[in-house]
């Protein structure tokens, strides 16, 4: 029998806006109302000046070990503005401005990294899950959900952030597998930073693209300016008409990049070299959203200057609302573990002492 090719792939990259000005009038036409993006761009800036705060937090020990979000807001941010309210944002730790347009207070992101597990109790009309530290668990997190909306006829859909890291999880190819196989309406987005912590991308995946990995198991993939605010929401919106109307999930890579180090323990000096890192300063998504506002005269100095007085009074006040906090209850442990709590840890709460344990231990005893 003769060779033939059985299939052949193409992987398109979408980019709107870059980081010279060009814009791409036919692919941004009525994408992005001109008063959504200054409202979008204050959005980018509020959440990078909470950045410069925390580090000083965490620097003058008044917080944990804190991951900076800077130079990738706008991949989680372009997310939330078009997923309706009640669909699911499914994060990891690095899509503060997404949760923030969603509504999340910025004092639940300043607990969270304090040690105080208030943090993450997102209220339910956020419809945003707790940060998830550990790599790549939160997409099976977001598949169980959409699959969960799709069971009861609902129409929510969910949409999970994670790193090219976090391709090479098991977790990452189950909830694709899934996901694919059993029409869930879900939408991964990879923010491709080119680093996973110190291990470059070149080694987390050797194919000319990560949006090729949703390839093999037949959903819709493609490749964005993760910079790019428009071409954020322009992936996002394809990919969520797709979830809503087909009930199928789709693989976004969006290349963007870390422009601090990936937490505050952490020192990118040793490993990455500056040069790089210059490169994608000038790819800054606020730099460019702001040229492309200042070209279409939305935006000037005066009104940037406003605006940094106005997110310095909002996050300091964040700031205060978590350090004054009421601490919490010891009983706090059973409430917020059962949502029907039994008697014999009822009995343990209100005593605070293990009455059970104590019996058992009193009978083991007396029969030896």
């Amino acid at each position: 029998m003769p060779i033939k090719s059985i299939l052949k792939l193409e992987i398109e990259r979408v980019s709107i806006l870059d980081e010279h000005g060009n814009y791409d009038e036919k692919l941004g036409a009525g994408l992005i109302p001109d008063a959504d993006i200054v409202k979008l761009y204050e959005a980018m800036s509020s959440c990078r000046y909470l950045d410069e705060v925390a580090f000083k937090l965490q620097r003058s020990g008044r917080m944990g070990t804190y991951p900076q979000n800077m130079g990738q807001e706008a991949t989680s941010l372009a997310a939330a503005y078009v997923l309706n309210q009640d669909d699911w944002l499914v994060t990891c730790y690095r899509e503060n401005c997404g949760l923030f347009w969603r509504g999340v207070p910025m004092e639940a992101i300043l607990l969270h990294w304090m040690g105080d597990e208030r943090g993450n109790a997102m209220p339910r009309p956020h419809f945003a899950t707790p940060i998830a530290v550990p790599i790549g668990t939160q997409m099976l997190h977001a598949t169980g959900l959409a699959w969960a909306s799709k069971y009861r006829g609902e129409k929510q859909i969910a949409c999970t952030f994670f790193g090219d890291g976090a391709t090479s999880e098991g977790d990452f190819h189950e909830a694709a597998n899934f996901a694919a196989n059993l029409d869930i309406p879900v939408v991964f987005c990879c923010q491709n930073n080119f680093w996973a912590i110190s291990v470059p991308g070149k080694i987390q995946c050797s194919a000319p693209t990560v949006a090729q990995r949703g390839i093999a198991y037949g959903m819709p993939c493609l490749q964005v300016d993760g910079n790019d605010i428009f071409a954020c929401v322009y992936a996002v919106k394809e990919a969520a008409e797709r979830a809503r109307k087909e009930s199928r999930p789709t693989f976004i890579e969006m290349v963007t990049y870390r422009l601090g180090d990936h937490t505050t323990a952490d020192d990118a000096r040793r490993y990455r070299d500056q040069a790089e890192v210059d490169v994608w300063k000038l790819r800054d998504p606020l730099l460019r959203t702001r040229k492309f506002m200042e070209s279409k005269k939305l935006w000037n100095s005066s009104k940037e200057d406003a605006m940094r007085q106005r997110i310095e009074v909002e996050v300091n006040a964040a700031v205060a609302r978590s350090e004054q906090i009421v601490t919490p209850e010891i009983s706090d442990v059973f409430n917020y573990t059962f949502a029907e709590l039994p008697s014999d840890l009822a009995q343990q709460r209100d005593s605070m002492q293990t009455h059970s344990l104590a019996s058992e231990a009193t009978v083991r005893s007396e029969g030896h």
